[in-house]
Parts: C-alpha cells; sequence; structure tokens
C-alpha cells in the first residue's frame, strides 16, 4: 500500500529519470500534502547541515541547453523568460522529448487558472489588493505622482508587461502560436526558476535573466524556514538548515518577499511571512503637492512607505513629518542639524491616519467581496474569492498590529 502522501506514477517516474541525469536525492521526495499540492518531504530522519539534494549543471535547462539552431531565430537580448518559453512552447520535439517526464509533473493551465491572479477575470483582479492591483476601491484617484522604482507594488501590471512583452517577440518569429500555451509555458518558467549565474559573470541589468530551471529541485515550496542553496559552477547543492524527521515537509526560500508578492508571482501567499509587508505610498503621496513631492525625492524619501507588524519605516516617518513642519525645518531635521518643529504625538497621529485608511480600504473591499461570493456559485471562483478574503484578513490584522506599535 502506498503512503498517503504519495505524489503519484509519474513522479516516481519522473524521480527515476532525474537520477539518471546525475541528480542526486538523500532522504527526500517528492510528496502530495492534502489541499497543498506537491513538496518534498524527509522519507527519513535528516541532520542539519545534510546535504539532501544535488544538482549538477549537466540536468539543468539553461540558456546553454537550447540548441543554438532555435536561439539564432530571435534577436539578441530576448529576455530569458520569453527564450524558455518559445523553447518549450516551439522547439524540436526530439529535443522536447528529454524533459518529457519531467514536463508531466508540472502543474496544468487549468492549475494556474485556479492560483495565478494574472490569469483571473478583470472582475476578480479588481479585489486583489493595492499593491498588486494598483487598485483601490475606498479612496478617489491618488492624483498626480512622479515616476519611481518600486520592486513590490503595481505588481500585476508589471507581470503583464514582461508577458506581453515575451509574447511579442515570440509571435514576431513564430506567428502561429497559440497564447494559451505560450502563457501556460512562460508562468511555468516565472514560477519554477532558480536564480542563475556563473562564478564570477557578472549580474544582468534584469534579475529575470539570470535564470534556469533545475529538475527536482522545483518539488521544494517556499518557507521563511529553509535549506540553505549553493551553486558554484558545476552544480546546485541544497542542505537542511535544521534536524527534520520523517514526514516533514522540507522547505526552501524564495527570497525575502511579501505575501503580495508571493500571491502575484507563484499563486499563493503565508499564512505566517515574516518579510510580511504593505506599503502606504498611494495613501501617503495623495496628501502631498507635486513640489513637495519633489522635494521627498530630492531628498530621496519618496516612495517605498513601509508598514510592517513591528509599526512603519523611518521612510513613513519622514514623510509625516513634512506633512506639518516648516519645510526649512523639514530639511534640517532630515539632515540631523535640528530636531525644531519636530513632534512625535503630531507624527503618531498622521501615521494612525494613513493606516486607518488602509482599515477602510479593507472593509470596503470584503464587503463588496462577500457580496459578490453571495451571488456565485461557481466553486472555481468560490475558492479565489476565499483566497482573496483570506489575503484581506491578513491585512486587516497587520494593520491593527503596525497601529498599536505606532501608538506605544
Amino acid at each position: 500500500m502506498q503512503p498517503d502522501w504519495w505524489p503519484g506514477e509519474e513522479h516516481e517516474q519522473f524521480t527515476e529519470w532525474a537520477m539518471a541525469q546525475g541528480i542526486i536525492a538523500k532522504g527526500v521526495g517528492p510528496a502530495r500534502f492534502s489541499g497543498r499540492g506537491l513538496g518534498m518531504i524527509a522519507t527519513r530522519n535528516i541532520e542539519e547541515n545534510e546535504a539532501i539534494v544535488t544538482v549538477p549543471l549537466k540536468a539543468m535547462l539553461t540558456t546553454e541547453r537550447i540548441p543554438s539552431s532555435f536561439t539564432s531565430k530571435f534577436p539578441d537580448g530576448i529576455p530569458t523568460h520569453a527564450l524558455y518559453a518559445a523553447f518549450l512552447t516551439h522547439g524540436d520535439p526530439e529535443d522536447l522529448n528529454e524533459y518529457e517526464a519531467w514536463r508531466k509533473t508540472w502543474p496544468s493551465r487549468q492549475d494556474f487558472e485556479d492560483s495565478m491572479p494574472i490569469l483571473w477575470p478583470e472582475s476578480l483582479q479588481n479585489f486583489l489588493p493595492p499593491s498588486i492591483s494598483s487598485n483601490w476601491r475606498g479612496m478617489q484617484s491618488t492624483g498626480a505622482k512622479l515616476e519611481y522604482e518600486t520592486s513590490h507594488q503595481n505588481l500585476l501590471s508589471q507581470q503583464e508587461k514582461r508577458l506581453r512583452a515575451a509574447w511579442g517577440i515570440v509571435v514576431s518569429v513564430f506567428p502561429d502560436t497559440n497564447w494559451e500555451s505560450f502563457s501556460y509555458h512562460w508562468l511555468i518558467v516565472n514560477t519554477r526558476s532558480f536564480f542563475f549565474l556563473m562564478p564570477g559573470q557578472e549580474p544582468p541589468e534584469d534579475r529575470n535573466d539570470a535564470m534556469a530551471l533545475l529538475p527536482f529541485a522545483d518539488y521544494f515550496n517556499h518557507s521563511d524556514v529553509a535549506c540553505n542553496v549553493n551553486f558554484d559552477g558545476e552544480k546546485y547543492v541544497f542542505r537542511a538548515t535544521k534536524h527534520y524527521d520523517e514526514g516533514e515537509e522540507i522547505y526552501m526560500s524564495y527570497g525575502p518577499h511579501p505575501n503580495d508578492f508571493l500571491f502575484a508571482e507563484y499563486g499563493f501567499y503565508l499564512d505566517e511571512n515574516e518579510s510580511e509587508t504593505l506599503y502606504l505610498d498611494d495613501i501617503v503621496l495623495k496628501e502631498f503637492s507635486l513640489p513637495l513631492q519633489e522635494e521627498l525625492d530630492f531628498e530621496q524619501y519618496y516612495g517605498n512607505y513601509q508598514v510592517t507588524a513591528t509599526g512603519v519605516c523611518y521612510r513613513t516617518e519622514i514623510a509625516a513629518c513634512l506633512k506639518y513642519m516648516p519645510l526649512k525645518d523639514w530639511r534640517q531635521y532630515i539632515l540631523g542639524y535640528s530636531t525644531d518643529g519636530a513632534d512625535e504625538k503630531k507624527s503618531e497621529a498622521i501615521i494612525q491616519g494613513w493606516i486607518e485608511k488602509y482599515l477602510q480600504e479593507v472593509d470596503t473591499t470584503v464587503t463588496a467581496l462577500e457580496k459578490v461570493g453571495a451571488s456565485r456559485t461557481d466553486p472555481k471562483t468560490l475558492e479565489k474569492i476565499k483566497m482573496l478574503l483570506k489575503r484581506w484578513a491578513q491585512i486587516r490584522n497587520l494593520c491593527a498590529k503596525a497601529s498599536e506599535v505606532v501608538s506605544c
């Protein structure tokens, strides 16, 4: 009799294929977790610092593994994600046949449609948190803002822009490209690739262009408590960072990302996330005229105003001071020359007001979302709504915790 966590025959066949490619797995294997899909499980007790998975370079799918007869069809500088997705969509069947056992273990297009917001209908995308959707239901237009760099906001539009750019390049070479097939493979790459640079190699301007796909290692799910990963130019080695008992799930870290980023990029979020962060940018910047926004920008305090369970970041505190301090005093204050005009109680009240506006957004959105849920019967839609409601509940809890800290 197979154990409850048995992943299925196709995963057993893939594991055999992976071992034949030189991949080494010691005390771990793929497993199916009820309600959560696939992951990596300890098949015996594992000690801290033990090497549990080794993936040699020859087993990875890198840009070097794609035949030059294929890559030469595309212009120089094609995004790596686009090239991988194009190869998986249009590569020679003989070249792709090598990866058939691996590909059978990947999520289906339906799996992505169920979990990935980029594939959801706009009617549900509008209920995504503002960091993902850039949409505020309870707040009027945020007004004019300066352009600035932000890695964890406007996530959906940034993701759609990358996908559409990749699509445009590939269609110019393969005009008959099927959108569903290509976007599926692009999401496979986006959700399953690992950061990949050879020792001494300069990182590209876009981190997404330094990626490779690692068979078997892509079973690892994300957690803050994760295995230690090292690449020496010849192999990736994954080591346990603690003792694991037999039957325990083993994780790796995808990076210190907030839940909204995980939700948009990977289609899941954590119940507990030490990197959890919300952004007040749209709320804060709405209250400043363009000249004052330019002042914030000049002093390098423009945007990326973060809220965590431990309060708000220093940038947020500096922005709050600009709300009531004379500009001359504010400039002296941020340079450390004088504290004249700074008032802790005034700053606290302003920041509390900003957090309260986010809480009002939670209430407005949850009320509207529950109304939509009451009128729907489709199980898949209801599951998406449940996922959204749970995320908004997390946001409410985070705002409440931050508010308590600010008032202390």
